[in-house]
């Protein structure tokens, strides 16, 4: 029991209008944390007409609610049964890890802020542009000095797009911008098949992303005839020197009453040599990364109260970090937040609080910020948990939620992890950290439940399903997850496995 919960409660909850009655047993609230017992009392006062007087709490009620807190589902004890045979390389290896993360910063909200984050977007990504191509490209110094050219001039100008449309005459128009002016760009409709093939590519600019085009001034436009993006250059895959592996997880979901216990269960059984799949590479596991939607959350959509098994969010991480004591504690756990966890909605978002893992019993959790690089042996992974992947979707041709390694290839093209503004909350500060600035080994993301690979450029690209059966949303659009599914990636061969974890 917390020592001053006697103390603490009454004061915390005396700031809520919520007053303890004198009967009231404290001791009754031994191992229930203070603030779940703050979030639960402003609950069930949460519909209190105002004008009804004290909202006083008795020892009955008290009570009532100690043993409700102690009868809700928890999860069932991982039962283990580690063979004598398992001997896993992975224990007898040193962890070698480091991480950068990509911080939120401090902002007004004003629209100076807004200003200095899109310049400092264009900024960065023109600097990458230059950097890759600067030699042939040679663009603009700024967009203001593009209408002093005269009709016939080539030139390579750099800029955030603020709008595409279709012209009357069936061509492309971009509007592109920077600090100083714009320019209306014009990607023709035209006839031979370079002109059929950039056409084709100016359908897939998204709002906001940056970009170069080089083209021929023709009085107020720029007619286009190369369309180039930051992207990332081709380059060897790293390799560890020991032969130990990383295994991808997200979207766990704790607290749903979709959430897959048993299929969890396996795979915590698997890496404990406990499960007839592939244990030899179970005990290469040395890293557990997972990334984001960790519990189900409390109130992120309408109506979610129906679906929820579990309607606290300390009792959800309570059961999930409960489960997470189950993994061998040679194994480094590497957690991100994602728009389901108790954290700012905005990206980049901090790491999820370690007062509601307090109580896990290993020292082995590490809890990072969304995004973060983490390197492991020499490789680094870029960890982001996906939210940015909706709006990708939706808005370039033939990307779909079947298939979400190809919108983030797209995203690895842009070199920025949320390049559409407003598809998902992003906290607009001086700089934007969402900029893909280092190029990782591995992207790894989360998000829409569907488990995803490719390579890009030597780059590895995965996405890790999710261990939450099928959603009504999910019915309703027609998407069907792959859940229960973990990849694994060897780190010294750079080769990946895809573990189905529900089977009996």
């Amino acid at each position: 029991m917390d020592g001053s919960i006697d103390k603490e409660l009454p004061k915390r909850l005396s700031k809520l209008g919520i007053v303890l009655a004198a009967d009231i047993d404290f001791s009754q609230a031994e191992d229930i944390d203070t603030g779940l017992l703050v979030s639960r009392i402003s609950d069930l006062y949460k519909d209190y007409p105002a004008n009804e007087g004290l909202k006083i709490i008795d020892g009955q009620g008290f009570s009532r609610l100690i043993a409700e807190l102690k009868s809700e589902k928890v999860p069932a004890p991982v039962e283990i049964s580690a063979p004598t045979s398992f001997s896993p390389a992975a224990s007898g290896v040193r962890s070698h890890f480091s991480f950068f993360e990509k911080k939120a910063e401090s902002t007004s909200g004003t629209v100076s802020d807004f200003v200095e984050y899109f310049n400092d977007r264009l900024r960065k990504i023109k600097k990458i542009i230059e950097a890759e191509r600067g030699s042939s490209l040679n663009p603009v110094p700024n967009l203001e000095v593009v209408s002093k050219f005269p009709s016939g001039r080539e030139l390579c100008a750099v800029g955030v797009v603020r709008s595409r449309i279709t012209t009357k005459n069936g061509n492309m128009m971009v509007v592109i911008e920077d600090d100083k002016s714009t320019v209306k760009v014009i990607f023709m409709n035209g006839t031979s098949e370079r002109a059929k093939a950039l056409f084709a590519k100016s359908g897939t600019i998204m709002n906001d992303e940056v970009l170069a085009v080089k083209g021929k001034v023709s009085g107020p436009f720029l007619i286009a005839n190369e369309l180039i993006w930051p992207d990332i250059p081709i380059r060897e895959q790293k390799h560890s020197e020991d032969d130990v592996a990383v295994a991808f997880a997200s979207d766990i979901h704790v607290g749903s009453k979709l959430f897959l216990e048993k299929s969890f269960t396996n795979m915590i059984r698997w890496l404990n040599g406990d499960f007839e799949k592939k244990k030899d590479l179970a005990g290469k596991v040395k890293y557990l990364m997972i990334g984001g939607d960790n519990a189900d959350g409390i109130g992120i959509y309408p109506n979610q109260d129906r679906d929820l098994a579990v309607s606290d969010y300390y009792a959800q991480y309570r059961m999930l970090f409960k489960l997470l004591e189950n993994v061998p504690d040679y194994i480094e756990i590497f957690m991100i937040p994602g728009n389901h966890d108790s954290v700012q909605l905005s990206e980049p978002q901090p790491p999820i609080e370690h007062e509601l893992a307090k109580d896990f019993a290993n020292s082995n959790l590490h809890l990072l910020s969304n995004p973060t690089y983490v390197n492991f042996d020499g490789v680094n992974v870029l960890a982001y948990h996906g939210a940015s992947l909706d709006s990708v979707i939706a808005s370039v041709p033939g990307m779909s939620y079947a298939a979400p390694e190809k919108a983030m290839i797209e995203i690895l093209k842009r070199r920025h992890l949320s390049p559409i503004y407003g598809g998902n909350t992003i906290v607009p500060s001086k700089n934007d950290n969402l900029v893909i600035e280092r190029i990782p080994d591995v992207l790894f993301m989360g998000h829409i439940h569907k488990n995803g690979f490719a390579n890009y450029h030597g780059v590895d690209i995965v996405n890790s399903g999710t261990w939450q059966t099928r959603t009504d949303y999910q019915i309703k659009q027609g998407h069907i997850p792959t859940p229960g599914i973990l990849p694994v990636l060897e780190l010294k061969s750079r080769v990946f496995n895809f573990i189905d974890f529900n089977t009996p």
